[in-house]
Parts: C-alpha cells; structure tokens; sequence
C-alpha cells in the first residue's frame, strides 16, 4: 500500500465521504455537492468511488463538476490535495483501454463490448461518437491510432480533465488501514497489491467477506450492477443508488472505524 500512484492514504481522516458511481449525471452531481458541503466538518475527506464517466449524458459536465468542487473544497479549509480522492472504476479502464484501441488484437469486437457498457456518452464529450469509433476500428492500425490520438488532444482540450484521469487511484484507505474504499469489489483471498482489476470487477468476491479484510474493519464500494442503495453488513458497506440507471446519486460519510454517521442523495 506505499505505492501512491496506485492507492490513496488519507491522513487525519475524522471522517471520510464516499461518493457513489456518478455516471455521467452532472446534475444529481452537483445537488449532491451542495448537500455534502453543508455538512463539511474539519477533517472531511471525500472519496468518489469510480465510475464517474459514462452513460449519462453530461460526461464533460460531470468532471467540470468534480473540478470545480475540489477547487472550492481545497481552499480555505486548510485541507491537502490528498484529502480529495478520484477512484478508477470499471468506466474509467474501459476509456482508458479504449485510447489503446489500436493495440487491441480485435479491436471491433473490444468496441462492441465497451460500447455494451456505455463508453458511447464519453466518446460524444469528447468529439466523437460509436459510428466514427466503429469505422476508426475496422480500417486498420494507421486509421486507428490516428482516431485515439485525436481523442487524445481532445481530452488536453478541456482544462482539467487530463490531469483528473492521471490522478485515478484504484484504492483509498485511512491512514490507520481500517477503512478500505474500492469501486466495486475485490478478491478477499488476495492481498490488497495483488488485486489489479478485482477493484471494478470484483463484485462476486465482495460478497465473500464475511470477517475483516486483512486489518479493515470496513469495506466500501460505490458500484453493485443491481444498484440497491445503501446495504451495511459487519465488514462492507454498498453505496449505489443506480444513478445512470434512473436512480439517485448517494453518498455515505463514515468514521475511520466504519461507522455510517451520514447519508445523503439527490
């Protein structure tokens, strides 16, 4: 867990937001900003727990959102960058993969899938869309890397939003490593440095864990494909209320310990 590119140590945590899977609903995004912000307390931290992209309709709107709160949550309150947190969830490495498209062995049938799981929405923030992505996939390396470089200089186009893709962690924990946050699982048989895409596809395992996870009391995780709101056991907790399925954006606030002291949803 000492690798800081991989996972987030949040220092002086007293209490930790965990923000569930946005999916591109910039607007329940930002009512729920407004109702976490007055309820800050010094040593809030916040976590966005993945899947911040995709199927929605407002992509763009949605990391302009993230961007704009971190500028406001970050100044005056005597907070670190480190007290902000951006997961990578399954959306996130399905778009990460997608500007890779070229090295796929099939790339049409990789499009497919990715388009299965609402990679569409992205693609038109940034320019594109599934007709240009599907011709782009099957005319060939050149055309290809032509097409992902594009979406490339696209993303550098909109201030911000390159650097929040680089800053995606894929796990947050408190400094005491009682509280683990995750997107939407992990193997409980595994080392927490051995799970790698466990974190966003991982869901079966989650519901595996039964005793403390290695030293965590508490695992959170803000995706479950049947999105069932808010569902506590003695070791995890799910936040997923099915935004970007029709549903509402939720966000629980936990002590170090794992205790829920809060909800909020818009």
């Amino acid at each position: 867990m000492t690798d800081r590119h991989k996972f987030a140590r949040l220092n002086a945590a007293r209490r930790v937001w965990a923000v569930a899977s946005i999916h591109g609903e910039a607007a329940r995004l930002g009512r729920l900003h407004g109702l976490i912000w007055d309820r800050l307390e010094p040593g809030d931290r916040i976590v966005y727990l993945g899947n911040m992209i995709g199927r929605g309709a407002a992509v763009g709107e949605t990391l302009n959102e993230l961007l704009a709160f971190r500028r406001v949550f970050l100044a005056g309150r005597n907070a670190f960058a480190s007290d902000l947190v951006y997961l990578r969830g399954a959306q996130e490495e399905i778009w990460q993969k997608l500007l890779q498209l070229q090295f796929s062995q099939d790339p049409k049938r990789v499009l497919n899938w990715m388009v299965e799981f609402g990679v569409g929405s992205t693609l038109e923030a940034y320019g594109s869309n599934v007709e240009l992505a599907r011709e782009a996939s099957g005319s060939g390396a050149v055309v290809l890397t032509r097409w992902t470089s594009g979406l490339r200089q696209a993303i550098r186009q909109h201030p911000g939003h390159f650097h929040l893709y680089a800053a995606l962690r894929r796990a947050a924990y408190t400094a005491d490593a009682c509280l683990l946050l995750v997107n939407a699982g992990l193997d409980p048989e595994r080392p927490l440095e051995t799970q790698f895409d466990s974190f966003w596809w991982g869901g079966e395992g989650f519901s595996r864990i039964t005793e403390p996870y290695g030293q965590f009391r508490k695992v959170v995780r803000g995706f479950e494909p049947r999105h069932p709101g808010l569902v506590e056991t003695d070791y995890t907790l799910t936040v997923d209320g099915g935004c970007g399925f029709g549903g509402a954006l939720m966000a629980a606030c936990l002590t170090p310990a794992g205790e829920l002291v809060d909800q909020v949803e818009a």
